[in-house]
This record gives structure tokens, C-alpha cells and sequence, in this order.
């Protein structure tokens, strides 16, 4: 009865996470996410799955993003059936995310229809809404701490990862053996999630690597995003913050509270402008075992902007030339309303677009961090004069200082550990700090193979 991992995504690159382990002619994946970034990568979406859906007994999900959940709606249209598995907070944010997904590409291709500016014809979306809510029926909340059996046998364990709200590390145990998914594993000591939980024992390890070959500036988050927001203003300027709707837009909401708790911006008005941020956001206050705010800072921290639900109101504030704060999604620049934010105020120096995040490679956001003069949206380019400006400090993604802190909780020496989610410089800087300071036999993962887990050899 062989065991086998195979990372049909998240291998090589920090988007498509999915990962197939099979067993005794059953399949379990952990995570089923969306190919971000470069056309190469993208495309592989639209390609047919490497497997018959319909064979794929289970999900586990690690958590919300769409880099690992997005794919979900078009794998359940192609005939997945069985219960996906995650936390509470994870099906709420699915919920968001999936369906804004669905409406986005929809809409992305009714414009590119009417406006012509595709090369297909018709243009169509990679799915749609009632995919989104076909794959939702299907979710399967768990709690953390407590081991479900899974189809086939096996048995999830879900404990906290930090990241984001819901987000979790996954202890399978199937075969004999026990493997454990890191996901995304969050920061130590942050002010607002929660520090990722050690895992103790293990026989193989799946890590990711977004971080692995950095380590995050020390600096105080709060006052370096003060001074780029004072200093955008005195330039009678417009700070637009491109930020992922989940996480990061609420992490950048509670700094500024704070800011305006310090009386350093007083007057300077903030807007959220993303629906599926806004929706986010009123996840916290009803999640609060997940993230460390109380009750009341989270409703303070939640009540700092000014929601923009109505594209109205969203066009409204891209006509106004007064100083203020935007954030928008999405977080690498992928589509959204930041898009019309990035038309209207990134060709004007007084304005500045702050980063706040990681940036894959190929995404609008990598290419006007790396220095891009113009970019291309609604299929016409346009100039980027603002100030670029990028906060690391505000990653929700450990470093790899921290990697290295989660996996020596790991009381015994997993007999592999598997590098994946990462692009290849990060995960072989990392497999060889694994390899240097922890003593550990570690892999980068290959998308091409398939590792038997009895052994020491794909």
C-alpha cells in the first residue's frame, strides 16, 4: 500500500497550492488554489485537472486565500463531490472570497466582451457564482484541536497557523505515517493574530517558503505607515494601499486606528474601498478566538474608514484630488477596484501606491515594485509617476527566522521535509538553512514528481 505526495501546484511558485497524497487507490488534497501572476502560470488554470476530480475523496483546506482555495469552484464543476475541510473562520471567508472571485471574473469578462479587448471569442470567466456557491455546500467546518476521520480512512487535525483569520497547519494521519502542511504560517508576536502553534511530531513536513530566503525589517510597522501617509500628504497627495482583502486590509485598518489613537493623522480622511474587504472586516469581531484584538479595540479598529460598498462611491473618491487614504484590493494588483485607484491617481507624483504584501512574480503589483513606468489595465497602458513605496514590515508571512522557529517545535526529526509554496531561489535558500541549522533531510519540491513517503527517494 504505497503512500505518495504529489504537488500538482505550489511547487516552484507561491500560487496554485495543491497537494495530492494518495493511498491504497484513495486521494486526499490539502488545499485547492487559484495559478496567479505569470500568463504561464495563469493558463494552467484553464487547463484540465491532472486527475479525474471525481477520484478525489477529500479536501483539507488550510485556509481562505485564493492562492489556496480558489480553485475550488472549478474543480467542483468538473465533478468533485466530496466535503472539503477547514476551520470555522476559513468557510465564512470562503464564503467572501470565492463568490467576489466568481463575480470579478465574470465581470472582467463581460467588460473585455464589450470593450473588445480580448483575443478570445467570446471571452469567458473561469467560473461563475453558482460555481462559487456549488463548491461552498460542500464545505465541511471543523474545530481546531479535535481529529476528524477523513474518507478513505484517514484523520485531520487542524491547529492555529496565525496569517489570517481561520488559518490553520494540517496534521494528516493516513498509511501509518503522519504528514504535517504548514500552509501559511503567520508571525511571531504580532499585535493582531495569533502566534502559529508548534506541532510536536511528525514523519514528514510540508513546508512553504514565500519568505525563505528573507528575513522582515525590524522596524515599527505603525511608524514607518505614518510617516509614507504624512509624508504623501504634505505633498497634497493621494496614498493608495493595494492590500489583500482578507488579512492585510485589517491589519492596515487596526495601524491606522492606532495612528489616529497617536494624533498623528487626525484629518486625513480613510477610505475602504472593496466589498469583499468589508465583508472581511466584519468577520473579526465575530471571530475573536482567532486574533488578539478585544472586543472593543476590534470595533474601533473596524469603524477607523469609511466603507465604500457602491461603485458610486467608488468613483466619487477617484475624482476627489483631496489628500487622503484609500485601501483597495487586490493585494498584488490582480483586479478590483484598486485598478480604477491605479488609473486615476498613479499617474500624478504627488500620490504615492504603497505595498504592504508579498508580490508574485508577473503580477501588476512585482512590476511596478521592480520599477515598471507604465502598466497594462482594460487593455490600454498607463503611465505609474506616483512614489512607490513598500512596507515588508506589514508581511503576514513568516520569515524565514520565524520558519525556522515553527519547525524546531517539532520534537522528533521528520524523516523528510518537503519544501514547497515558494519561487525556487526562497525555497532552496531555505532548504539549506533547514539543512545547516536543524541537521534535517529537506526537498524542494518538483511539480513533475511524485515522492513516495516510505522512502528517501521520489
Amino acid at each position: 500500500m504505497t503512500l505518495t505526495l504529489h504537488s500538482l501546484g505550489g511547487a516552484g511558485t507561491v500560487t496554485g497550492s495543491r497537494h495530492l497524497i494518495e493511498h491504497d487507490g484513495r486521494r486526499i488534497m490539502v488545499d485547492c488554489g487559484l495559478f496567479q501572476g505569470y500568463k504561464t502560470l495563469r493558463e494552467r488554470n484553464w487547463k484540465p485537472f491532472p486527475v479525474s476530480p471525481k477520484s478525489i475523496d477529500a479536501i483539507i483546506l488550510t485556509h481562505a486565500h485564493l492562492d489556496h482555495s480558489g480553485y475550488l469552484p472549478k474543480l467542483v464543476r468538473e465533478g468533485f463531490e466530496g466535503p472539503i475541510f477547514c476551520s470555522s473562520a476559513t468557510a465564512d471567508l470562503c464564503e467572501i472570497l470565492l463568490k467576489d472571485s466568481a463575480f470579478i471574473a465574470e465581470k472582467d469578462a463581460f467588460l473585455a466582451n464589450k470593450h473588445k479587448y480580448t483575443k478570445h471569442t467570446p471571452a469567458l470567466p473561469l467560473y461563475t457564482i453558482k460555481d462559487a456557491e456549488a463548491a461552498l455546500k460542500q464545505l465541511r467546518p471543523i474545530p481546531f484541536h479535535k481529529e476528524v476521520e477523513l474518507p478513505g480512512g484517514g484523520y485531520v487535525q487542524l491547529r492555529r497557523a496565525g496569517h489570517i483569520l481561520g488559518a490553520a497547519n494540517a496534521e494528516l494521519r493516513w498509511g501509518g505515517k503522519t504528514m504535517v502542511f504548514s500552509g501559511d504560517i503567520g508571525r511571531y508576536d504580532d499585535p493582531f493574530m495569533l502566534d502559529p502553534e508548534a506541532v510536536e511530531t511528525a514523519d514528514y513536513v510540508i513546508v512553504e517558503s514565500t519568505y525563505g530566503d528573507r528575513t522582515h525589517p525590524k522596524n515599527d510597522p505603525m511608524d514607518a505607515l505614518g510617516d509614507v501617509i504624512e509624508k504623501t500628504v504634505q505633498r497634497g497627495g493621494t496614498l493608495v494601499i493595494p492590500a489583500f482583502a482578507v488579512g492585510r486590509a485589517q491589519l492596515i485598518m487596526y495601524y491606522l486606528w492606532k495612528l489616529k489613537q497617536a494624533g498623528r493623522i487626525k484629518v486625513v480622511p480613510i477610505f475602504l474601498d472593496s466589498p469583499m474587504a468589508i465583508n472581511a472586516t466584519d468577520l473579526l469581531c465575530r471571530h475573536l478566538d482567532d486574533h488578539r484584538l478585544s472586543p472593543e479595540i476590534c470595533k474601533q479598529s473596524c469603524d477607523i474608514a469609511t466603507y465604500l460598498r457602491e461603485v458610486d462611491d467608488s468613483k466619487r473618491i477617484t475624482r476627489d484630488n483631496m489628500p487622503k487614504v484609500v485601501i483597495a484590493a487586490s493585494g498584488m494588483l490582480t483586479g478590483g477596484r484598486v485598478l480604477h485607484h491605479l488609473k486615476a491617481f498613479g499617474q500624478d507624483e504627488r500620490n504615492t501606491i504603497l505595498f504592504s504584501g508579498y508580490q508574485a512574480g508577473g503580477t501588476r503589483g512585482e512590476k511596478i515594485l521592480n520599477g515598471a513606468d507604465s502598466v497594462k489595465m482594460f487593455g490600454q497602458w498607463f503611465p505609474i509617476r506616483a512614489q512607490i513605496e513598500s512596507l515588508p514590515v506589514l508581511s503576514a508571512h513568516a520569515d524565514s527566522d520565524e520558519i525556522l522557529k515553527w519547525l524546531s517545535g517539532f520534537k522528533n526529526i521528520p524523516a523528510r521535509t518537503f519544501i514547497v509554496h515558494g519561487e525556487p531561489k526562497a525555497s532552496d535558500a531555505l532548504r539549506m538553512r533547514i539543512e545547516d541549522d536543524l541537521g534535517w533531510d529537506s526537498t524542494v519540491v518538483d511539480p513533475v514528481d511524485r515522492y513516495r513517503l516510505e522512502s528517501q527517494t521520489p
